[in-house]
């Protein structure tokens, strides 16, 4: 793709990282054939082709951002399955990050999309601030359709039936391993999910212990800065994001770390990505340290081998597993967490279409509530019509997005994998026959 910067706008590290990423477009369309919104609008501007000539247009004139470039712009759910498909090696994930900044810097939102904006900031980050928030929403839920924005009755229906216990195991402790030490690793646990499903993360710690790693539970830990990310909101994503990485290396003050694993594949992504984020910062070798660190949690214990299995209940169990996108397409993981359920005693079915977003996308399940529960029906649809006992994911929130949606029980990876393994069953599993 011909651009035309000029030298001035591209002395700015941002733009001329925009222009080398526009220039290796070859036009292709690819990337329309597994964009979920272009599957399902049909318009060439709610596609990542589209999308790119809005953007070039916009940064090439730097101009304000229009209404117009806002709302294709808004509809995207950087699940970058285009970056999986694109040919070329566009990387899209950061061209639409500084496209979202820009907007964020230029343009003015509505009273009411700045209002929900905030509100998802001030408290989606904050565990405490999160579980008060969804005791208001499950006591409003009766009076959903009064409300006269969709994505306040998105936001209601969000809230689980049932809040978990605040749990023990978030804060500054380290557990020894069980047996001979394997690894020092630094457990990254989150902010939505510590409010949504405090099992994750307790699982996570007993398999980590159990395959002999002692496991750092980071002081105080806040959010990545993946939600204000994509919001376009950079200068509050880097201050989450350099307190995240001050914590997890302080981690390292006991001994050296191998590894920061992470059983949030949306915070993952982000954390993966701190190197490009800091790239021109005083803490750019401190950002490219942790983002060699960082691991999936199916990832890392690929490489490190599961505990031996402890037990033949729910051996055999038919498990779907729905892989997220920001694993799938974000990190490129794709076989780890297959491997690990179908070594841990589980038959493991894939839907069609696998590689579609399943709708929630961080927050976009808040913010386009319409395309979401499309996404999602369609996602539910193929992921039943496997004839699955269990459902699989390894990102809090695409359980969430699935579990609200079919009657069959949603579960995190690493929960099915510490149960095989000597764990205690998954809360919500049911009978498994």
């Amino acid at each position: 793709m011909q651009t035309n910067f000029t030298p001035e706008q591209l002395r700015d590290p941002a733009v001329a990282r925009s222009n080398r990423i526009l220039r290796t477009c070859v036009h292709c369309g690819f990337c329309t054939a597994t964009c979920p919104t272009y599957q399902i609008l049909g318009d060439e501007l709610d596609s990542p082709r589209g999308r790119i000539y809005l953007i070039k247009d916009m940064l090439e004139a730097g101009r304000p951002a229009d209404e117009k470039t806002v709302k294709h712009i808004d509809r995207c759910l950087s699940c970058l399955a285009c970056m999986t498909t694109c040919p070329s090696g566009v990387h899209y994930m950061h061209l639409v990050d500084h496209a979202r900044a820009h907007i964020h810097a230029t343009y003015r939102r509505p009273w009411r999309d700045r209002a929900l904006r905030w509100m998802l900031k001030t408290v989606i980050p904050h565990p405490g601030r999160f579980r008060l928030a969804l005791a208001g929403a499950r006591l409003a839920r009766p009076f959903a359709r009064l409300m006269p924005d969709a994505r306040l009755r998105a936001m209601l229906d969000m809230a689980p039936a049932a809040i978990p216990p605040v749990s023990r195991n978030d804060d500054g402790q380290v557990f020894a391993p069980i047996g001979p030490r394997r690894a020092r690793v630094a457990l990254m646990i989150g902010c939505a999910q510590r409010a949504l499903n405090t099992d994750i993360n307790d699982a996570t710690i007993r398999l980590l212990r159990r395959a002999g790693c002692e496991v750092v539970i980071p002081q105080k830990f806040g959010c990545c800065g993946a939600l204000t990310l994509h919001m376009g909101q950079q200068d509050d994503a880097r201050a989450r994001a350099r307190d995240s990485i001050a914590r997890l290396l302080a981690a390292e003050q006991g001994g050296e770390l191998d590894a920061i694993v992470i059983n949030t594949s949306g915070c993952g992504t982000t954390i993966k990505d701190y190197g490009h984020l800091f790239a021109q910062d005083d803490i750019a070798q401190d950002a490219a340290r942790v983002a060699s660190l960082a691991r999936d949690v199916t990832e890392f214990l690929e490489g490190l081998g599961l505990p031996d299995r402890a037990r033949a209940e729910g051996q055999g169990a038919r498990v779907a597993y729905h892989s997220a996108c920001s694993l799938q397409h974000g990190q490129q993981i794709k076989s780890a967490p297959r491997t690990l359920l179908t070594q841990a005693g589980f038959q493991v079915v894939e839907p069609a279409d696998a590689h579609l977003c399943c709708g929630s996308a961080g927050t976009y399940n808040l913010l386009q509530p319409d395309l979401s529960a499309e996404l999602k029906r369609r996602k539910v649809a193929t992921l039943e019509a496997t004839g699955p006992q269990i459902i699989a994911a390894g990102n809090i929130g695409c359980m969430m997005q699935i579990g609200g949606a079919t009657g069959v029980p949603v579960v995190h990876t690493v929960q099915l994998l510490d149960w095989a393994t000597g764990g205690p069953r998954p809360e919500g599993l049911g009978a498994i026959a």
